[in-house]
């Protein structure tokens, strides 16, 4: 059984087993998902699976830019077409899961019969965006477990990483005009033992920051295995390990900040003078020089205007404005710094957590708080991707035990709730759905220090939205469930440590 739920699948007779005088004809344009299908098998495989015009295993794009393909495997060969590259990567990462689940393991893995079951799939996705929000600003987390990460959605068939980049408690990305970025602000002391509102600390220094280098190798590899990468820079607040490298930032130049070492929600957000506007306009543009994503995420949201209303700088600049009040200065900021993006031929995306909004029809928003937020922005012009935090923030514990990992205070996220997740209820009309590009998971690691603590937060979890995603009509009783221990036993052999 296949994860994603494939759109149609039937099982025929017979199988084909791959060996090594197997051979793979990827013509022009499929050539790309066949050297990816090397990759990904060969390091259990140990098969060759050399290119031959006359190999068993064919890859073909009959044209277009779907994401849907066809996958056909009889007792002869294999026979894969899609549309586009990207409709053949997905068929590569389906060829995969029909095999047995020791194929995913990254060590060779002898004595195992490579075994096809022969199939006829049709199968393409409901939404275009399908992804998963990694926090590396609360705990960096280095550049092999991103590149692990990238493999593991490409696996279920997700396309989007989402890096949350920087906070008030990290800063991760290198600025070359801003050194002190990284030299002052992914560094902070200590952090919080328990939840927002906690008095405790480990008193233990955490810091990270990539290099360039390293953010161009995450790119490329993630190009490759069909994921695009999404950089995300918040701002205007969110901030404050940035104020900690250049207080001149501020809305008090003169005050001194360390890197936060809290959770929750910092009052000090950036000032509105124009030399942020300078600042956030250079970082964004070295962002765009290394992330190719059309997409580039500003943050934007849990912004505390009390900085504002005492500062003399931002009411003046309120009042030059002909704004009603200094908190109106927070659309105004975004509309600015997402200006800026538009005029480089990308396109801004915030977080949007009200109902009500300033921003341009050209942002890209991500409600969070409630699905309705995305309804009304959807009636305001704007594309719409969902995060609802009651059924895609997998940082919320899964049940209610006290064996459970600490997790985010206020909800439980259980399997089946993740699984019910529809980006585009019944209720909302043609057009209103067809503005909702798809939805995404979140991972906020203010708990999560530790790749067994991603896993077992990630998984299954992950692989029920990854369905429901991609294939609306998968039932959670009957399609889902059913195919959930061999997926497990996939994981297993990957190396993920997954909640049972």
């Amino acid at each position: 059984m296949i994860l994603p739920t494939p759109v149609e699948l039937t099982y025929t007779t017979g199988e084909f087993i791959l060996d090594r005088d197997t051979a793979v004809h990827a013509p022009g344009d499929a050539g790309p998902a066949g050297a990816l299908l090397r990759i990904l098998l060969g390091p259990a495989t140990g098969l060759p699976l050399p290119p031959a015009g006359d190999g068993a295993v064919r890859l073909a794009l009959t044209g277009g830019t779907g994401e849907g393909y066809r996958l056909s495997v009889t007792p002869k060969g294999v026979r894969l077409t899609a549309d586009g590259p990207a409709g053949l990567r997905h068929g590569v990462q389906t060829l995969r899961q029909l095999l047995p689940p020791e194929a995913l393991s990254p060590d060779p893995a002898p004595g195992v019969v490579w075994r096809l079951p022969c199939v006829e799939i049709t199968d393409a996705p409901r939404h275009a965006w399908r992804g998963a929000l990694l926090d590396v600003a609360r705990h960096f987390q280095p550049l092999p477990f991103l590149l692990r990460t990238v493999d593991l959605l490409a696996l279920h068939k997700l396309n989007v990483l989402h890096l949350h980049l920087t906070d008030d408690q990290g800063w991760r990305f290198p600025v070359d005009a801003y050194p002190r970025l990284v030299e002052v602000g992914s560094r902070r002391a200590r952090s919080m033992v328990g939840q927002a509102g906690s008095t405790r600390y480990d008193d233990r220094p955490h810091q990270g920051s990539y290099t360039k280098g390293e953010l161009a190798e995450l790119v490329r590899y993630a190009a490759v295995r069909g994921v695009t990468v999404l950089p995300e820079i918040g701002m205007p607040s969110h901030t404050r390990a940035a104020l900690a490298a250049y207080p001149e930032l501020g809305n008090r130049p003169d005050r001194r900040l360390e890197v936060w070492t809290d959770w929750g929600v910092c009052e000090n957000v950036l000032g509105v003078h124009d030399r942020v506007l300078d600042f956030c306009r250079t970082v964004l543009g070295e962002v765009a020089d290394l992330f190719p994503s059309r997409y580039l995420h500003l943050g934007g949201d849990e912004c505390p205007t009390d900085e504002w209303e005492r500062s003399p700088a931002a009411v003046a600049r309120a009042a030059e404005l002909g704004l009603a009040a200094p908190k109106e200065l927070h659309g105004w900021f975004l509309g600015q710094v997402g200006g800026f993006l538009l005029e480089q031929g990308r396109k801004p995306v915030c977080w949007a957590e009200d109902s009500t909004s300033s921003l341009p029809p050209e942002f890209t928003v991500m409600p969070w708080r409630d699905g309705d937020h995305g309804l009304a922005a959807a009636r305001r012009g704007h594309d719409v991707v969902m995060a609802p935090h009651r059924s895609t923030y997998l940082d919320y514990p899964q049940r209610d035990h006290p064996d459970e990992p600490l997790g985010q205070a206020g909800a439980v996220v259980d399997l089946a709730t993740v699984h019910a997740n529809e980006p585009t209820p019944a209720h909302w009309t043609d057009a209103e759905r067809s503005r909702v590009l798809g939805t995404q998971a979140q991972f906020w690691t203010e708990f999560v220090r530790t790749q067994d603590e991603f896993d077992h937060l990630a998984f299954p979890r992950l692989a029920a939205l990854a369905d429901r995603s991609w294939n609306p009509a998968s039932d959670y009783t009957t399609d889902f469930l059913p195919a959930l221990p061999r997926h497990e036993r996939r994981l297993s052999a990957f190396g993920v440590r997954a909640r049972r």
